[in-house]
């Protein structure tokens, strides 16, 4: 029973970040920053940030900012602040382009 729960969580951890339903057919973008991998789903006037990987305690605001950051400079658009959701793992929010 071990054997075919590791088996299990091994396949879950290789599929990666996958889109919420709204963002399917999405453009992907895959980044790297500070040693961290995210993925960005950015669809019309939308966009999804997905953090991929394990965050320690103290680390989640650095992430978020990272997040943040990471929108503008790949999509070329501005974030509706009032529109944004989420936290240091998956964080979406509506685009000014």
């Amino acid at each position: 029973m071990r054997r075919v729960l590791l088996l299990l969580l091994f396949f879950l951890a290789a599929c990666g970040a996958q889109p919420a339903p709204q963002f399917f057919g999405a453009t992907r973008h895959d980044v790297q920053r500070d040693g961290r991998s995210y993925t960005l789903f950015h669809k019309g006037n939308a966009v999804e940030v997905i953090r991929l990987g394990y965050a320690r305690r103290g680390e989640h605001q650095a992430i978020r900012d990272t997040m943040l950051a990471l929108i503008p400079e790949v999509t070329g658009c501005q974030v509706i602040e009032s529109s944004l959701k989420g936290d240091s793992g998956e964080m979406r929010a509506r685009l000014r382009c």
